[in-house]
């Protein structure tokens, strides 16, 4: 491809990609099709000789799109958001355009400080505690690509302290143990997994009615534990769980994490991004008291996938982990404290230069768009509730605060309710009425309404309901 059909093409996937976004609600929100459908439209074996651009855009729009969940659809209530802005599709757009390694501050110093700003103005906007600033003696924050990934970094910053370093060169874990809840992200199980914790030493702390950890239960196991000869080291509450919204009491989690030195990790994925109108403030209850915090603002705050913020309020720790510096990676910068190298952050070694799409969104549109969204999102979860709630057939079975909704049809008998919903779910989502996700609650079946495409407004979820109690 020559620049002049890069430029050609490259204005021609523009207006694409705009009226793609802008008529986001004109498709099926999910596809129907089943395995193997898209592949059988496509060529089996790669071409011989280039083929025109213009014919690989038509199989984009006659295979690929039909094929796709529509997660920018005003109808999509599953899971959690994933929205977009175009901003941020620009910022990512110009990354990808200037090729370049962020991995450290010499490999492109613009792409390390700008990400430290990056971190700062994020956490003045969500207004985060002090001890996670760039700008403080010991913390700072850095762009990983999932949750997932900041999990596993700050249980491994965790090892690394609770064994003293000793960590990276003995390998054994077998003395420590870890704390979450039934109802945290599948990532906390994993993370447990991929540094070698294993499962028999994550412990499950009981929750209550509300699906929140309890922190009585919490303190029990830990003096178990220590008084079995373990050492408990980390602990993940949740502010806002994939299931149910559940915001788990981190201050009094952390009273009794303090008292053992146990890490507390807050993992905020799609709520934290709420803290951004200051009325939704109370989903930073406790984070003064964590020793990490990580929110996504690829989920409700309009940055394309992937963007995870990712805080820790002692940086050494991290560093400890992970820094591996061969002489080819070595810099006075980083050696003298001047600089961040993020290779030193996260697990990879090389890095996308994500800060982009955060500096276009937050330069261009602001957040009082995002502010706006949110607010309207909560409205619209509130209302729908009232709905819900005046309907003797449904249950809402979790408290809403903010833009999930859980809820399950009513009837004599547990077993009866959960094959009704599991039908209510799996006839919604047949009729494209719109796409709704399922979940368990303690042995219930629950539907789940998240409230979040950027494109979904009032009259999307009262036409939604109004479907949905025809089929019932």
């Amino acid at each position: 491809m020559t620049p002049e059909e890069f430029r050609k093409h490259g204005y021609a996937m523009i207006d694409w990609i705009a009226d793609y976004v802008d008529d986001a609600g004109s498709r099926r929100v999910s596809p129907d099709v089943r395995p193997g459908d898209i592949r059988r439209q496509l060529a089996e074996h790669p071409p011989s000789a280039p083929q025109p651009f213009a014919d690989v855009i038509t199989d984009l729009e006659k295979v690929i799109v039909p094929g796709l969940t529509q997660w920018q659809h005003p109808d999509f209530f599953a899971w959690f958001p994933s929205n977009i802005t175009y901003p941020s599709i620009l910022g990512e757009l110009m990354s990808a355009g200037l090729g370049i390694n962020a991995m450290a501050w010499m490999t492109s110093p613009a792409a390390t400080e700008l990400e430290t700003l990056m971190l700062d103005w994020m956490h003045e906007l969500l207004g985060l505690p002090d001890h996670f600033r760039s700008t403080s003696d010991t913390g700072g924050g850095v762009i990983q690509g999932t949750a997932s990934e900041s999990t596993l970094t700050a249980m491994l910053a965790a090892r690394w302290r609770a064994t003293g370093g000793n960590i990276n060169a003995s390998g054994d874990t077998t003395k420590l143990v870890g704390y979450t809840t039934s109802q945290s992200h599948s990532s906390i199980e994993k993370g447990f997994r991929i540094a070698g914790i294993g499962t028999d030493n994550m412990r499950i702390v009981p929750h209550d009615e509300h699906f929140a950890m309890r922190p009585d239960a919490f303190a029990d196991l830990v003096t178990a534990d220590i008084a079995a000869g373990l050492t408990p080291f980390f602990v993940v509450t949740s502010h806002g769980t994939t299931s149910s919204l559940a915001f788990d009491p981190t201050p009094a989690i952390a009273t009794v994490a303090r008292d053992h030195d146990i890490w507390v990790h807050v993992d905020a994925a799609m709520s934290g991004t709420a803290a951004l109108a200051p009325e939704y403030r109370w989903v930073n209850d406790g984070l003064g008291q964590a020793d990490s915090y990580t929110t996504n603002p690829h989920k409700w705050m309009g940055i394309n996938f992937d963007c995870n913020l990712f805080w820790v309020a002692d940086r050494s720790a991290l560093i400890g982990a992970l820094s591996v510096l061969p002489p080819y990676l070595a810099s006075e910068a980083a050696k003298s404290g001047a600089a961040f190298d993020y290779r030193d952050w996260g697990i990879p070694l090389g890095r996308r230069f994500r800060a982009l799409k955060l500096w276009f969104s937050l330069r261009t549109d602001g957040v009082i768009p995002v502010q706006a969204m949110i607010r309207e999102h909560v409205r619209l979860t509130h209302q729908l509730a009232e709905r819900v709630a005046a309907d003797h057939r449904f249950d809402i079975v979790a408290p809403h605060p903010l833009n999930l909704l859980c809820i399950a049809r009513r009837a004599e008998s547990v077993d009866q309710a959960n094959t009704m919903t599991d039908a209510l779910i799996e006839a919604s989502n047949a009729a494209g009425i719109g796409l709704f996700s399922r979940t368990v609650l303690d042995g219930r079946s629950v539907m789940r309404i998240s409230i979040g495409a950027r494109a979904t407004k009032a009259e999307h979820v009262t036409a939604m309901w109004d479907r949905v109690i025809e089929i019932v």
